[in-house]
């Protein structure tokens, strides 16, 4: 320990470019993921908001389990299926994936298409699966 603490005094240029990459990845990789919510925020949004839930999963897993009246279009479609949500804009929407990570490019796409509030849930199916919510088939 004592001679990481020396190379880093001894060191402070490489150790403060270090710290500042990390600190501007950081950045990037949560303002590219969009606003994040929990499943339980997840739930209040649909119950009280009449939020809509979009998952981006494929079609087949969505189809082996899937939050209740969810929308299914695959990420790699929602760019020219995104008309398809259109009458849901001025809703608050939801985007649901297998573990979180890919919902924040839907994230951004829906926003670049004029989507005013719109999150992504954290944990994705995952999680709402490991909290024992409901889904279904």
């Amino acid at each position: 320990m004592a001679r990481f603490l020396e190379f880093l005094v001894t060191h402070w240029i490489l150790t403060g470019l270090w710290l500042a990459i990390v600190i501007t990845l950081v950045m990037y990789l949560k303002a590219k993921a969009g606003k994040a919510i929990s499943p339980h925020q997840a739930t209040l949004l649909v119950n009280r908001e009449n939020a809509r839930v979009l998952d981006i999963r494929d079609t087949k897993v969505f189809e082996s389990g899937h939050i209740v009246d969810a929308i299914n279009i695959p990420l790699l479609k929602l760019k020219e299926r995104v008309v398809e949500l259109d009458k849901y804009r001025e809703q608050p929407m939801v985007i649901v994936c297998q573990m979180g990570h890919q919902s924040g490019d839907a994230v951004k796409i829906l926003e670049e298409h004029g989507f005013t509030s719109v999150a992504r849930m954290s944990g994705g199916m995952t999680e709402w699966q490991t909290q024992s919510l409901p889904t279904v088939k």
